[in-house]
């Protein structure tokens, strides 16, 4: 890291630093200095930091004693500011056997495509606990054992069953039975005609409240974001799916405005987590999360910003997807943070994220204004190893910075994938990953307060729960060198990336740093402020953001209480072949151990 002059950080130029693991840097824990608030207490520190001239004193304070000012906004860097994380490409397919897809075909030709690479599956390990696939849906409609419009009234029975008093899930802000049944009627029609446009066909997904979804608003789990901000059509994502088939099953749950990783929401409800209904799902995802594991939808569609589809994935024992940086079009998607957020995909099973990652991808609309054209779009032949040889980049200290059952599991998960598939893990050293927290912080937040100034003059700010006030409040006092500070840190974690995958193919480690922690009564009115576990949380999510990497976690296995535990995977540029490939591959040596959630609806069994 090198040595403090004033209040700053001199940071070594990147060619001077030694990314071996017998390197001098220094890994620098997390000291988040704010205590963990809610209720009343919340409320009387909102009504102070809200004051002008003590608010300011507090929000000085915060910064300083976070390490924001040290780390980030007087750090002395080499490096010129870096505001959109593209990365140069090389036009290559990752994986040997991965398929390249012709540009100009239609989503419903691209899962086609996907179908076509899950030929060499293997279905012959038992499993204690089977969730149903994009595939068994699809297998189950043609046989005419069912239909989608039967599928579409259990989902709705089972979604008002798990709102009633005494369950009180919250998995949902919006849904409608009449459309849900509108589509699943077309559907089964096309299934009776034997025309099904995809095997999309009348597959149930939900949709983040984040992302634009007809006939709803697009609330951001505020009260107030859709009266201001109303939704006119889909957003391109949903389009695609749509345009295959899927049935689009309503809004899930978040986190007010993103702005958090528990999912606690003080106006729709905390959603909880299936496994422990007394635990939070993670966010901001969290509803999306959620329904995936309870058996609602074999996939669903999120948002991440800083972990917010992978955190909640794995806190929810199901896979999450963050492709790269512009991979998928953004258009129709609450514009809050530009440089950091992405459409993630929350599913069952890695086949099933394949799937509607190859509807979702591509295209003219994935363009962003900063970029140049993306590379083609390329998907892996799913097979347990693929026979692939692969190097595996850990960071010893980093690596074990989260709960010893994480940690042994994670541990376990990586010396299975070396004596199956004799996948080398390389040791490294990667510095500096707490500025790099600070930094995204600081990056995600300018961006969001940006974003919401021409809204937060139109409502009443007592209309949001606290924790987002708060939030607010922290995120409109970084300066424009704050910002710039955090562009010059991105910068040069870019160069310091590009050297660690010189020496491996992908970064492991674990998804989150604790399990699912428990939700206490003295949240539901105000949110929660617990800047503590949320930083455990976020700990090894914010290369795939800030960077705009991709990355993908899987459920490898469960911690004393019966949790789920997840370990991560982070990519090159454009690498989602390769990942999907080594998730696969990880997914095969773990699903026989997959338990069944507390919390689960079976759509397809009969009832």
């Amino acid at each position: 890291m090198g040595f403090l002059k004033d209040n700053g950080v001199v940071y070594k130029p990147v060619n001077e630093i030694d990314l071996s693991p017998h390197s001098d840097e220094v890994y620098l824990y997390a000291d988040v200095k704010a205590p963990r608030m809610a209720g009343t207490v919340a409320r009387i520190f909102v009504w102070f930091l809200e004051m002008k001239i003590i608010g300011d004193v507090l929000l000085y304070f915060l910064k300083k004693n976070n390490r924001i000012q040290k780390l980030v906004s007087f750090a002395v860097l080499d490096e010129s500011p870096l505001y959109v994380p593209f990365q140069p490409y090389e036009d290559v397919k990752q994986c040997e056997e991965s398929k390249c897809l012709d540009s100009g075909l239609t989503p419903a030709e691209q899962v086609q495509q996907a179908k076509e690479c899950l030929q060499f599956l293997d279905k012959s390990l038992d499993e204690s606990f089977h969730r149903w696939t994009i595939m068994d849906y699809s297998r189950a409609y043609k046989s005419q054992k069912i239909t989608p419009l039967m599928v579409a009234e259990r989902l709705v029975s089972a979604v008002m069953q798990s709102s009633a008093p005494g369950t009180d899930m919250s998995f949902f802000i919006n849904y409608e039975s009449r459309d849900i049944l509108k589509q699943a009627t077309e559907s089964t029609l096309r299934y009776e005609r034997g025309e099904p446009i995809s095997i999309l066909d009348g597959v149930p997904i939900a949709v983040k409240d984040e992302i634009d979804c007809m006939p709803y608003p697009t609330t951001g789990g505020s009260k107030w974001l859709h009266k201001v901000r109303p939704c006119k059509e889909d957003a391109c994502c949903v389009k695609r799916l749509r345009s295959c088939g899927a049935i689009l099953v309503g809004k899930t749950n978040m986190h007010e405005l993103g702005a958090g990783t528990s999912g606690i929401n003080p106006h729709y409800g905390t959603t909880r987590n299936p496994y422990d209904p007394n635990r939070i799902s993670g966010g901001s995802s969290s509803g999306s999360a959620a329904v995936v594991c309870a058996g609602l939808c074999p996939v669903a569609l999120g948002v991440d910003g800083g972990g917010s589809v992978r955190m909640p994935a794995a806190l929810c024992g199901v896979v999450g997807l963050k492709p790269s940086f512009g991979r998928i079009p953004y258009s129709g998607v609450i514009p809050w943070n530009w440089t950091v957020g992405m459409v993630g995909i929350l599913a069952g099973t890695v086949e099933d994220s394949l799937i509607v990652y190859a509807a979702v991808s591509g295209g003219a609309e994935a363009q962003q204004p900063t970029m140049n054209q993306q590379p083609k779009l390329y998907l892996p032949m799913l097979k347990p190893s693929n026979q692939m040889s692969i190097k595996l980049a850990k960071s010893k200290e980093w690596f074990n910075d989260c709960s010893d059952d994480i940690r042994i599991c994670c541990l376990t998960a990586l010396d299975n994938l070396y004596k199956c598939y004799g996948w080398q893990t390389v040791e490294v050293t990667i510095p500096d990953i707490e500025a790099m927290r600070l930094a995204h912080y600081v990056t995600i937040g300018s961006e969001c307060a940006a974003s919401f100034a021409h809204y937060l003059e139109k409502f009443d700010k007592s209309e949001s729960g606290s924790d987002v006030r708060v939030a607010l409040s922290v995120y409109g006092a970084f300066s424009s060198r704050d910002y710039l500070q955090a562009q010059r840190i991105r910068n040069r974690q870019m160069k310091i990336h590009e050297k660690i995958f010189g020496m491996a193919d992908v970064i492991v480690t674990p998804t989150v740093g604790i399990t699912a922690y428990e939700i206490k009564d003295d949240v539901k009115k105000t949110g929660e402020l617990d800047y503590v576990n949320g930083a455990s949380l976020v700990r090894y999510s914010i290369a795939g953001n800030f960077l705009g990497l991709p990355a993908v976690t899987v459920p490898i296995g469960y911690d004393k209480l019966g949790l789920p535990i997840g370990i991560q995977f982070i990519g090159k540029h454009w690498s989602e072949d390769m990942l999907i490939q080594i998730a696969y591959a990880m997914e095969a040596l773990c699903k026989a151990e997959y338990k069944k959630p507390k919390v689960y609806y079976d759509l397809l069994t009969e009832i």
